[in-house]
């Protein structure tokens, strides 16, 4: 257990009383939080970790503990209370970070933007080899988060002043040949699809590790052409990477890579890959419970791509619009947003211009997937409304049948299944919902999600709070703790 200790054991000890605050109101017994840290140490790498309820107790009594137990305390009691809890928020001592590994507001331009990545995606591998995390990253939010990314849209360089000068580019050429180039944005669409059929805990060192090779060859000298073509490439890299970090439950280390995507894609060019790319970051902020951040994400991204995204993108847009006005509990403009995105992927149809393989999920499958949520949503934030979840059933069985005969996109499937569970316990249809849940639990250990699991064990807590008694309820929750059993042990 030495990698849990605290430091300055022998200084006189206060009860950490913004700790025991958090703590109290979670609802969370030790076990139970010592058990989600356990979990959270282990998707991290942190095979080292094994802390018990005597461990939280001397937290809560005033011991500090060692990286990067700070760090997933934050990540907890943020995803519990639906905001950005930060390790100072908690009474902890947040370890020293480097600027290439803290914070998002980064100078916008080519070199800088290669440097961090390549050392961002150093750090990532290092230390996941290791088995460990030696520093800790901060989620940032609200203008923190919502002002560095405005300068997106700012032509030419944005530095702030005092930034590093960027590093020497080595003497030898590129020598990048067009098959060579072909076969890494080959290899990037290839990513997405595992991605897409085995979730984000499978390959996502191969994706970062790619990454740190393609910023390799732009600190190499390059044609204006080809490096244009590699920024791109490790704008997509970088989102796909955040991506991943963001469905195994890494978020701190998902929203930097989305941001570095973003740099990368400005260095490229590529304002509707921008675009995208904020659409994830603005998915993030629903997910952590700032739909006013999320909104503010996606007004960005309709602004910047206006004139030249597809219309598949714009109704990729405006569904995530729908899903923020959701979360806000704004009706009237939600529904509006769900329009448009239905009328402008109606265009997409009729649109015969090649499309970038990235926008290439947003089928009608998802579409309808995007928009039942919505619904779904609403119906949560009006109180378990019978109304709204009326209106999501018959878009998100749609949506359901669409995915299932859809072989790569089983997570989404997962998902969306989930997502039919909850509104049957919306529309108190218990039955019907442990039908969806147990076939989402088929696929869940088949993927490796931590979103899917998480969202379904909270779908499997709000049935058995419900209707308990009901013996669907049981049974799926004896299957739920055989399939996807939750340990304290450290692995």
């Amino acid at each position: 257990m030495g990698g849990n200790g605290g430091s300055g054991a022998n200084a006189e000890k206060r009860p950490n009383e913004l700790l025991n605050s958090w703590f109290v109101r979670s609802g969370w017994s030790k076990g139970e939080l010592a058990r989600q840290v356990n979990r959270r140490a282990r998707q991290l790498g942190a095979h080292h970790i094994s802390t018990d309820t005597s461990r939280v107790r001397r937290w809560l009594d005033g011991e500090n503990p060692r990286e990067p137990i700070p760090r997933i305390l934050s990540e907890l009691f943020s995803e519990r209370f639906g905001c950005v809890v930060a390790v100072e928020d908690l009474g902890l001592r947040a370890a020293h970070q480097s600027p290439s590994v803290s914070g998002v507001d980064l100078p916008w331009t080519g070199p800088q933007t290669v440097a961090l990545i390549s050392e961002f995606s150093r750090s990532d591998l290092m230390l996941a080899r290791r088995g460990f995390l030696g520093s800790s990253l901060a989620l940032s939010a609200g203008t923190a988060l919502i002002e560095p990314m405005q300068r997106w849209l700012v032509p030419g360089p944005t530095s702030p002043v005092g930034d590093p000068e960027p590093p020497t580019p080595s003497r030898r050429p590129g020598r990048l040949s067009k098959p060579e180039l072909d076969l890494l944005e080959s290899t990037t669409v290839m990513f997405r699809q595992w991605d897409a059929q085995c979730g984000g805990g499978l390959r996502r060192k191969a994706v970062v590790g790619q990454l740190h090779e393609v910023t390799d060859l732009l600190q190499e000298p390059q044609p204006e052409a080809t490096s244009k073509r590699l920024f791109k490439v490790a704008g997509e890299l970088a989102e796909l990477a955040g991506w991943m970090s963001y469905d195994v439950g890494l978020q701190p280390t998902a929203q930097k890579y989305f941001v570095l995507a973003l740099h990368a894609a400005k260095e490229a060019g590529e304002k509707p890959l921008g675009s995208y790319i904020l659409s994830s970051m603005s998915r993030q902020m629903i997910h952590l419970g700032r739909p006013d951040d999320a909104l503010e994400l996606i007004h960005l991204a309709q602004y910047g791509s206006r004139d030249c995204a597809s219309p598949r993108t714009q109704a990729m847009l405006y569904a995530m619009e729908a899903r923020a006005y959701a979360s806000m509990g704004q009706p009237g403009k939600c529904k509006r947003a769900v329009r448009m995105a239905e009328d402008t992927f109606a265009d997409a149809l009729d649109f015969d211009e090649p499309e970038p393989d990235w926008i290439r999920f947003f089928s009608e499958a998802e579409l309808n997937g995007e928009n039942a949520h919505s619904f779904r949503d609403l119906a949560y934030v009006a109180g378990r409304s019978p109304t709204y979840a009326s209106l999501a059933e018959p878009v998100m069985e749609r949506a359901v049948e669409l995915f299932g005969k859809d072989s790569e996109h089983q997570r989404s499937y997962a998902l969306n299944l989930i997502g039919m569970a909850t509104v049957h316990l919306l529309q108190r249809e218990p039955e019907q919902s442990t039908v969806f849940a147990h076939e989402a639990l088929t696929i869940a250990k088949k993927v490796r999600s931590e979103r899917v699991n998480t969202r379904l064990r909270k779908t499997v807590d709000t049935a058995v709070r419900d209707f308990g008694d009901l013996a669907e309820v049981v049974q799926l929750t004896d299957q739920l703790a055989i399939d996807m059993p939750e340990t304290a042990e450290a692995v």
